[in-house]
C-alpha cells in the first residue's frame, strides 16, 4: 500500500474511533436549584447524617446493590468532595453543622426501545398506503444510569439543589474506564453548583 493510501486509512480510523468515543460519551445532565435560597452565603458542605450515598437497581432480582456500592461509592464520594472543594467550599468540622449536606444515589435500571412499522405515520395516509397491522421493526433493551447529587439545606431542611446525569450503561468497559468516566461525570455535574 503506498504511503498516501496508508495516510488515507490512518485518518479515516481516527476519525471514526473519534465519533465513536464522542457518541459513547454522551451524557443528560441537568441541574435545577431553590430559586429562594442564598447559595451566597454557603461555605461550608458535608455529607448526609445518615449515609453519604445510596445505590438502588431495577434489572433483575440476582442484582446486589450493596456490591455496586462497595465498587463504586468510593470513586463518587472521592469526585464529589474533590469537585466541591474545589468549588470554593469547605468541608465543615465537627463543631457547628454545614450549610450543605450532600448525598448520592447511583440509580441502575433497563431500558427499552422499539419502534412498529407505519408508527411514524399519520392516522389517515392521503396516498393511498392500505391499512397494516403493526410489527416490531426494531427492538433494544439498553441498561441505563443515572447519577443523582442532592444538595439539602439543614436551616430549611430541604433539597435546595439537585444534579442529575443520566447515561446508557456500556458493558464492555472495563472497571477502570467506569471509573475515570464516573469522574468526568462528576465534574461536568458539580459545575452546575450555583456560585453566586
Amino acid at each position: 500500500m503506498p504511503a498516501l493510501g496508508r495516510v488515507i486509512v490512518c485518518v479515516t480510523l481516527s476519525v471514526a474511533v473519534a465519533s465513536v468515543i464522542a457518541q459513547a460519551a454522551k451524557v443528560n445532565l441537568r441541574a435545577d436549584y431553590d430559586k429562594q435560597f442564598d447559595f451566597r452565603a454557603v461555605r461550608t458542605w458535608g455529607w448526609d447524617i445518615e449515609e453519604k450515598g445510596d445505590v438502588k437497581m431495577a434489572r433483575s432480582a440476582e442484582d446486589d446493590p450493596e456490591a455496586i456500592k462497595r465498587q463504586f461509592g468510593p470513586t463518587i464520594v472521592d469526585a464529589i468532595t474533590s469537585e466541591l472543594n474545589q468549588r470554593g467550599l469547605s468541608p465543615a468540622d465537627a463543631s457547628k453543622p454545614p450549610d450543605l449536606r450532600f448525598h448520592y444515589y447511583l440509580l441502575v435500571t433497563v431500558g427499552v426501545n422499539a419502534q412498529t412499522a407505519g408508527q411514524f405515520l399519520p392516522a389517515v395516509p392521503e396516498w393511498g398506503l392500505p391499512p397494516f397491522s403493526p410489527q416490531t421493526t426494531a427492538f433494544s433493551i439498553v441498561q441505563q444510569g443515572s447519577l443523582v447529587l442532592d444538595a439539602v439545606s439543614p436551616v430549611v431542611s430541604r433539597v435546595v439543589w439537585r444534579g442529575i446525569a443520566q447515561t446508557e450503561i456500556e458493558t464492555e468497559r472495563t472497571d477502570e474506564q467506569r471509573h475515570k468516566r464516573l469522574r468526568e461525570v462528576v465534574r461536568e455535574l458539580v459545575k452546575r453548583f450555583p456560585r453566586k
